[in-house]
């Protein structure tokens, strides 16, 4: 990752709420969710907050060779969101500590506010992180056999 990946570098993002992204669509396998309010599930929205960090990031990141993991959320999700809303996140950088980026991250979709939060990204190298995963399901296997 570059240098000059530093507090304070700002960035914007913005994407519509698809119908998939709803509560009852993003669960309809699960009876109960059904039948609760056509509107952004918390979890799907999680990982928009989570991808607009990683679109701040990349102009920093020598992509595909540095890509970065999820490693802490804290969001508050303050309003609900129909699907065909436009969500706009804004976030900043307010912590890098070696490989480790800390980030303030704010939503709104086309009426208010809809989540703030703290996130945090480890940037990884995918071939060593791949290679450690193939060795953990590797092992898995064997202990399950």
């Amino acid at each position: 990752m570059s240098p000059t990946l530093q507090p304070g570098i700002r960035f914007e993002w913005h994407y519509t709420v698809p119908e998939r992204a709803t509560v009852p669509q993003l669960y309809h396998d699960t009876a109960f969710c059904r039948d609760m309010p056509d509107v952004l599930a918390t979890g799907y929205m999680v990982g928009m907050m989570e991808l607009a960090c990683v679109h701040g990031m990349m102009p920093y990141m020598d992509w595909p060779r540095e890509q970065s993991l999820g490693t802490m959320v804290s969001f508050q999700h303050l309003a609900p969101t129909p699907p065909g809303m436009t969500l706009h996140v804004k976030g900043e950088i307010i912590e890098v500590d070696g490989r480790r980026v800390r980030f303030r991250v704010e939503a709104w979709d086309d009426a208010e506010r809809i989540c703030e939060g703290i996130h945090e990204r480890c940037v990884i190298d995918p071939a060593r992180f791949n290679a450690k995963l193939a060795h953990k399901i590797e092992k898995t296997e064997k202990a399950v056999s």
